[in-house]
């Protein structure tokens, strides 16, 4: 896949047509049945999927992942072409919004890590109504109004260099790394990342949660101020300087980035925290204004599916289906440590202007960031 970037618009667009026709040269030309278990009507769905022969996919997942879902699900669907849009989740949310307003092509998925952009979608008439036939394969938190879907789930997480570490400043807890800043703060001087809550929409996110989870959180904001933390747009890249060494610590990232670069490089440590440990649901739904809504209906059944879990959990996401369980030494049902950021309308309050002028006023005289 080679990136180009599409002129006016956000993030960057790997379009299908090159890869995708070396895939369906290594695929049998024939539809995909209908999967087992799923009802006769379903037939309808693939029939009028391989007449649309495309999907528009925005997500903000990792590369790979993308493209080995991509990869079996056009071996189930050879007809069907894949234009993938990636970008952060406050960008993608802003474009189909944009296209929608302009009435101009959108995605027929969008699948992102900003759960609260996703519900307010679905709150404001962006998304359709689907009963995807997987949904007795799922728990209640993860599924909302027939309209958004929780694909995995998705710890948050602290990452940091084991090499450069000493086993015992290793923070095991938001407590742990609060005490380990406020007393080794010169130690850990610009050592230290983190999302910057003032842009970007997951941090904001996870604050808001953490806040939720105990007000404590304002001594960590300020020790990391004090430490003069470094701030990212990305878990990638922060994975990728506490990997040179640059940093030598980074709060709040995404689990399965963490474990992913880990796998790849044993200087990655990742700890998940024993105080309470924030999970999150990356959400998919199928736009109202999708051009190709079969399509992205099979696409959305492909995910959660067991084929689409099992590539997921390769790639270290931890599945969301009640039939598979969760492999990465943590519970997402234990209920005494995790705390779920759900899908519902109770995500709403963290966009409402007024909170969200407040959490970042407050976020920058904790971090004495002006």
């Amino acid at each position: 896949m080679r990136p180009k970037q599409r002129p006016g618009g956000n993030g960057v667009i790997r379009s299908a047509p090159a890869w995708a026709a070396a895939l369906a040269l290594a695929f049998p030309l024939h539809a995909y049945g209908r999967p087992a278990g799923y009802p006769r009507s379903y037939d309808r769905i693939v029939e009028q999927a391989n007449k649309e022969r495309k999907i528009v996919i925005y997500a903000n997942t990792h590369r790979k992942v993308a493209y080995d879902l991509f990869s079996a699900f056009r071996k189930l669907y050879p007809s069907i072409n894949i234009t993938y849009v990636d970008g952060t989740a406050d960008s993608l949310n802003d474009r189909l919004v944009r296209e929608v307003a302009q009435h101009h092509p959108t995605a027929d998925l969008i699948w992102s890590s900003g759960v609260n952009l996703q519900a307010k979608l679905i709150n404001d008439g962006y998304a359709q109504v689907y009963s995807s036939p997987e949904k007795p394969n799922l728990p209640n938190l993860a599924v909302w109004k027939d309209q958004g879907y929780g694909v995995n789930f998705e710890p948050i997480v602290i990452a940091y260099n084991r090499r450069l570490v000493p086993p015992a400043d290793v923070p095991h807890s938001h407590l742990d790394l609060t005490r380990l800043l406020q007393v080794k703060a010169k130690q850990y001087q610009g050592k230290v990342a983190t999302y910057d809550d003032a842009v970007s929409e997951f941090g904001r996110l996870t604050l808001f949660h953490d806040l939720r989870a105990t007000h404590d959180t304002w001594d960590l904001v300020r020790a990391l101020g004090v430490a003069h933390v470094r701030f990212y747009q990305t878990s990638a890249v922060m994975l990728d300087d506490i990997s040179s060494g640059q940093v030598l610590i980074g709060y709040n990232l995404v689990g399965s980035s963490a474990l992913e670069h880990q796998a790849r490089d044993p200087n990655i440590g990742v700890v998940f925290p024993k105080d309470y440990l924030l999970t999150a649901l990356p959400v998919a739904l199928i736009p109202a204004e999708a051009a190709h809504p079969n399509a992205a209906k099979l696409f959305l059944d492909f995910l959660l599916s067991r084929e689409g879990q099992s590539i997921l959990a390769r790639h270290k996401f931890t599945p969301v289906r009640l039939d598979m369980a969760a492999s990465l030494g943590w519970n997402p049902s234990d209920p005494d440590r995790v705390r779920t950021i759900r899908l519902g309308p109770s995500l709403l309050a963290d966009l409402d202007q007024q909170n969200r002028a407040r959490l970042i006023k407050d976020w920058r005289r904790n971090m004495s960031v002006h």
